[in-house]
């Protein structure tokens, strides 16, 4: 076997094991009596252990198996949990983490393992605790015998895998783990050191006790992977089996289990252009059979666009994630920067379940981190400093997800300090960035001056903070990303920022408005209604016109104004369209409202000192160019 055929999946693999470690860790040290997280713990290092000695990764297998050891020390009650003991643990999930990524990418054990291998070996007593070869990847004991499974307690599981599995070794032994999690496998047939060494697909049996019904068992040993039969014998002469692998001679086919490929995001990203492309010549499809009187034309070209329309939803909904496998990383990130600053924080996660756009997802990371490291250094004081201010000593941070219509609402909230708006203000005084005549930032102005490039309040600069890259790196990013940043802030009470982004990049719905000869794409996710121009509805305030709409009274713009288009009187014939992002509403004047399409989002990059108006560009169906208004930018 080459590992290297199978880097990618063993990364993968992996990723998820150390998520899972290092949301345990954080379970035990804010619960050190249970135990339970130590038992996650030992069970996601000892795969890891596994997956890499498989792969032939022998460096992370011996540093897996001194971490499996200490763990076990922890298990059996002969080491206390400690101060001590959480930061090697820590920093061991840190060895393993870059020791796996050096291995793939064949760069050798990272620097730092030797050292946290002695603390490890400190904690543990001084005492060398494996007896794993690093050279070798095998252990000095013999392997145990097999076992007869004939008889013994519980229920007796067989399990054959696919054919064409890769890794078997390593998902023979997933399996095993995962019947760890419905009870206790007392004894395994080849034994469980034999099956994780092999490198052809395995048929293997193992005894679990357990009150798990039947269904349950297979369900969970299907859910392994790779499986192509499964038995569980209750007693003698009575069992049940799932064939996962349809025969020829069965006459009546067994359940088959959920079934998940692995695919390139990369192939993905291919296929999502290729259906945008389609969606462009649907459009232009349409236009054409609609100025012919062919019924038979019609009826085909209805059924094309219905099966585009489907195939469009199932592509955009095979891009779409929950945002836990971002925000899984983030309660670890705070911890460690909260220790840093030595201050007290409670972090929770809310609307893990939400979905975005793969590729949005991947994106949307560096700013949130951006954010959580402000809150825990800018936003959320010290201990000392909170209880002197009648506060609890431990801050909260809340990371939450959130649907709203078409939005995705990604939030940061802290109950510190707040921004104080006249440190703000002073400070934007010393950088010209305001006139002397300023006296006071309204919420508008305190968002444009923290999130111009490179200001900052921080007295010193920090690992965490102080260099001016916080908040107008998360304006940047949002903002190509179509999305928009909203501020809100009390003094003493605390500071929440929400990222308002769209669920997808890729294929939105528009509105399209012409103004002179162009016509430009609003998201039909901003667009709350339309309607004519009226005297009675545009009206002026204080020499300013507004829009009034039933019980409200709006802000006009004129788009033509904006995009200084001459050669139209104020007073023609239009169409306003009512915007809104957030609790913000305004009305866009037009000259004509033309259609509405579903439209392929294209970036660009803006000419230079040219209006900050478009977030894309697109293709119509008439296969004329298109810009797409940020509506952020007219509200």
């Amino acid at each position: 076997m080459d590992p290297q055929r199978y880097a990618d999946l063993f990364r993968s693999e992996s990723g998820e094991q150390l998520s899972e470690i290092n949301r345990a860790l954080l379970d035990l040290e804010a619960a050190p009596a249970d135990l339970g997280p130590v038992h996650v713990l030992f069970r996601a290092v000892h795969t890891l252990k596994g997956m890499s000695a498989t792969m032939g990764y022998a460096g992370v297998a011996a540093f897996a198996h001194e971490l499996e050891s200490l763990l076990d020390r922890v298990r059996g009650g002969e080491q206390g949990i400690s101060a001590e003991l959480m930061d090697v643990l820590f920093a061991a999930a840190d060895v393993l983490e870059s020791g796996i990524e050096r291995a793939v990418n064949k760069q050798g054990d990272p620097p730092e393992l030797s050292t946290v291998l002695e603390q490890m070996r400190h904690v543990a007593g001084g005492g060398a605790t494996a007896e794993f070869h690093a050279v070798t990847g095998e252990y000095s004991a013999a392997a145990p015998r097999p076992v007869s499974l004939d008889e013994g307690p519980g229920v007796l599981v067989r399990v054959r895998q696919r054919a064409d599995t890769m890794l078997p070794g390593v998902r023979a032994f997933l399996v095993v783990q995962k019947a760890r999690t419905l009870g206790e496998v007392v004894a395994v047939s080849p034994p469980i050191e034999e099956l994780q060494g092999a490198e052809r697909p395995q048929a293997f049996a193992f005894r679990l006790v357990t009150t798990r019904p039947t269904a349950e068992i297979e369900a969970a040993i299907v859910a392994a992977g790779d499986i192509e039969h499964v038995e569980v014998s209750s007693g003698p002469g009575r069992h049940r089996a799932v064939r996962m692998a349809a025969a020829e001679d069965e006459a009546a086919p067994a359940p088959r289990g959920a079934r998940h490929v692995r695919i390139e995001l990369a192939r993905l990203d291919t296929l999502m252009n290729l259906i945008g492309e389609l969606v462009i010549t649907r459009g232009r499809l349409l236009q054409l059979t609609a100025a012919r009187s062919d019924a038979a034309l019609d009826e085909a070209m209805t059924q094309a666009s219905r099966l585009i329309g489907d195939l469009q939803a199932e592509v955009m909904a095979s891009r779409m994630v929950p945002v836990w496998q971002v925000f899984d990383r983030f309660p670890r990130l705070v911890r460690d920067a909260a220790r840093q600053l030595h201050k007290e924080i409670e972090f929770s996660v809310e609307g893990k379940e939400i979905e975005l756009d793969r590729s949005l997802l991947d994106e949307i990371g560096e700013p949130v981190v951006h954010l959580l490291r402000n809150a825990v250094d800018h936003g959320i004081e010290a201990p000392e400093v909170r209880v002197a201010q009648g506060k609890p000593r431990t801050g909260r941070l809340l990371l939450s997800a959130s649907r709203e219509r078409s939005a995705v609402l990604v939030r940061v909230a802290d109950d510190g300090r707040g921004i104080d708006r006249q440190r703000v203000l002073a400070r934007a005084h010393e950088l010209g960035m305001v006139g002397p005549e300023v006296t006071r930032l309204d919420a508008e102005q305190l968002f444009r001056v923290i999130a111009s490039p490179g200001f900052s309040t921080a007295a010193a600069v920090s690992n965490l903070s102080g260099r001016g890259v916080g908040i107008d790196a998360v304006q940047a990013r949002v903002r190509q990303l179509g999305g928009v940043v909203e501020l809100e802030t009390v003094p003493g009470e605390g500071t929440s920022i929400t990222l308002r982004l769209p669920q997808t990049l890729a294929i939105v719905r528009a509105v399209l408005a012409r103004v002179g000869g162009e016509q430009y794409a609003l998201p039909i996710q901003h667009v709350r209604e339309t309607l004519e121009w009226s005297t009675e509805a545009v009206q002026k305030v204080q020499g300013r016109e507004v829009l009034v709409l039933r019980d409200e009274v709006l802000p006009l713009v004129r788009l033509r104004e904006v995009m200084r288009t001459p050669g139209r009187g104020r007073d023609e014939k239009a169409d306003i369209v009512v915007l809104e992002r957030g609790d913000r509403r305004a009305g866009l004047l037009v000259d004509e409202l033309t259609d509405q399409q579903d439209i392929v989002v294209k970036q660009f990059d803006a000419v230079r000192d040219g209006l900050a108006l478009f977030s894309g560009a697109t293709i119509l169906a008439d296969g004329r160019p298109a810009l797409i208004v940020d509506v952020a930018s007219l509200l």
